[in-house]
Parts: structure tokens; C-alpha cells; sequence
């Protein structure tokens, strides 16, 4: 029954993605960026577009409802044998990262240095060694987790564009329209690096998705640590928290008052957090600890996320297991 509720559970926060905004998603970049223009007063800070382009496309494809429901039926069967045999997943996964860089500008023609430097940062944030992991709260440090993940840089692809921003409805993701088409993207990860505009930082698509599309958007100037960046998302996290979406990780309030992210060692709490909120931030009755702001899954600044939990470690391996959505990755 519990997995039957859990079930459910996902469909309905899938169909209702948008809940904070109340507002209807036509199948057109318009429509998305006018959605994003109209709650920019709200939502000021970090903006990921994960859940709204989610969203657009299970009104456009709804057999992708059953597709995703079929990675979380996995992803429950995994946890459970993880939890019935108490032995966790173990052993570094290494994934084959390209960068497809489009360019209108010379500035978003990002360096080679740029790119490196994302990587790097991926590298500490899945396996735990970011030195800011000290700040984690004490409330949290037995949470704390290392994914195992590391990621190496197998190639970067570049195409100038005269497109001045690409919205988000994947045309970067074509080269019939414009863009760079994916490398082998069911071994690989595809990054594309363009200008998405309406102020977002990036979005993923998530794990049961078309592989002519998988992999994530992100704004140049949001990505890596030197070169063209901008504070106060100039510490590379806006790629971990959108790999965190690839990986079948959800925004850690489960994008809904008091929702629920998939995760049993995640706090619950009542919406996004901005900015660096002080520890402890009560919602939701989730005293005395509070929220977990400082998770790479919530839309706190770059300085102030620096932690995945054990929790989040389980259900992103699952996708890598036998029958899971990216089990193709595992050599």
C-alpha cells in the first residue's frame, strides 16, 4: 500500500509541478518565459526551470506520466533492498561529461578553464570533498553523503548562433534547429551552455525522458567558477543541483507547501529557500533542526549549499542499477 500511496503521490505533485505560480503552461517558450516573467517578484534568486519544463512535456507526451512512474516503482524496489540488506550502494561510477557551447556572443564562448573548473567542483560536490562540507550543521553531519559519482570531461563541441536565447523547450538540443544534437547520450551526459534567458540558471531533464533530449541547460555565465561569471551563482552549484535533477533528485520542498521530495532523511519544509538563510529555519514543524537550506537540492546561493544526504545517495543509484533509467551508464 505504502508504494501504492507513493505512486500516486508522484503523479499528482507531477501534474500539479506548478502549484506556487497557478498557472497554466501552453506548449510554447512564450508561454514558459511569460511565467517566469510574472513570478520573478516572487521568486527572486536561483531559478530552475526542472519542474515547469517537466511539466510542459507530460501535457505533451502523457505516456511520460507512465514512464517516470515506472523509474519511481524501481527506484522504491531498489531502496528497499538497499534497506532490507543494510549495505549501501558502493563504488565510484565514473560518467562521461560533453559540453555543447552555443554562442551568440564571444563572452558565452566560455574557456576551456571554465569548463574544467565545473567539472572540478562536480567532482568534490558528488564525492563529498568540498571543503565548505565543514559547515554543515551538526544536526545534519551523520546525513551527510557522498554519491560516488565522478565525472570526466570527454569532449567539448562549439557552434556560434545568431539566436540570442534559446528559452526552454530544447532547440539547443537539435541541430535542426540551431543546436548541437546529443553525444551518445545513453552513456554519456550531454551539458549544453547556451543563454536560456528569463533569468534561468538552468533546467534537467529527468530520468525516463527521450534520450534525443536528455541531459541539462545551463546560462554560461552560472556555469564553473572563473571566466564569465556571475555571483552569487558563481561557484559552480547551479550543475550540481540540475545533475541532482538528472539523477531523479527533486527540489528538497518537494515544489509544494510542506511537499514531499522522495526522500525519508530530508527534512520536511514549506517552500524554497533564498539567499543563506541562519541555521535553524523552522518550517513545517520540522523543529528543532529546521530545514536542510543547505542542500544542493534547495535555491539557496552557491556559498551557502554544500550537502546531499544518504537518502538522496540511495534513490540517484537506483537509476544505475539493474532495470533503472540510466542503468546503460554502469560499464
Amino acid at each position: 500500500m505504502k508504494k501504492i500511496l507513493h505512486l500516486l503521490a508522484f503523479v499528482a505533485s507531477s501534474l500539479a509541478i506548478v502549484s506556487c505560480n497557478d498557472v497554466s503552461l501552453e506548449n510554447s517558450d512564450e508561454a514558459l518565459n511569460d511565467l517566469n516573467e510574472s513570478s520573478r517578484n516572487v521568486r527572486m534568486g536561483r531559478q530552475c526551470a526542472s519542474m515547469e519544463v517537466l511539466e510542459a512535456n507530460m501535457k505533451e507526451d502523457p505516456s511520460l506520466i507512465d514512464k517516470m512512474n515506472a523509474v519511481e516503482q524501481q527506484t522504491l524496489a531498489f531502496q528497499q533492498k538497499m534497506k532490507a540488506s543494510r549495505v549501501g550502494e558502493t563504488g565510484t561510477l565514473v560518467i562521461p561529461v560533453v559540453v555543447n557551447v552555443i554562442y551568440n556572443t564571444a563572452a558565452q564562448n566560455i574557456s576551456i578553464e571554465q569548463i574544467q573548473s565545473q567539472i572540478d567542483v562536480l567532482n568534490k560536490d558528488f564525492s563529498g570533498t568540498n571543503t565548505d562540507a565543514s559547515l554543515v550543521p551538526s544536526a545534519f553531519t551523520s546525513r551527510f553523503s557522498n554519491l560516488e559519482l565522478q565525472f570526466t570531461l570527454s569532449n567539448v563541441v562549439r557552434k556560434q548562433s545568431n539566436k540570442t536565447s534559446w528559452g526552454t523547450r530544447d532547440a539547443m538540443k537539435s541541430a535542426k534547429k540551431g543546436g548541437i544534437d546529443p553525444t551518445s547520450p545513453t552513456t554519456t551526459l550531454n551539458i549544453w551552455i547556451c543563454n536560456i534567458g528569463s533569468n534561468i540558471l538552468g533546467y534537467a531533464q529527468f530520468p525516463g525522458g527521450a534520450a534525443s533530449t536528455d541531459g541539462v541547460v545551463i546560462s554560461p555565465q552560472y556555469f564553473g567558477t572563473t571566466g564569465y561569471v556571475s555571483a552569487p551563482f558563481d561557484k559552480g552549484r547551479t550543475a550540481t543541483h540540475e545533475i541532482g535533477h538528472w539523477l531523479n533528485l527533486r527540489h528538497i520542498w518537494g515544489d509544494a507547501s510542506c511537499g514531499n521530495d522522495m526522500v525519508t532523511d530530508t527534512p520536511t519544509q514549506q517552500t524554497a529557500n533564498y539567499g543563506c538563510p541562519s541555521f535553524p529555519k523552522v518550517t513545517c514543524s520540522n523543529g528543532p533542526n529546521g530545514d536542510m537550506f543547505m542542500n544542493y537540492m534547495d535555491y539557496t546561493d552557491d556559498a551557502c549549499m554544500y550537502m546531499f544526504s544518504a537518502g538522496q545517495k540511495t534513490r540517484t543509484r537506483a537509476i544505475f542499477a539493474v532495470g533503472g533509467a540510466r542503468a546503460s551508464f554502469n560499464p
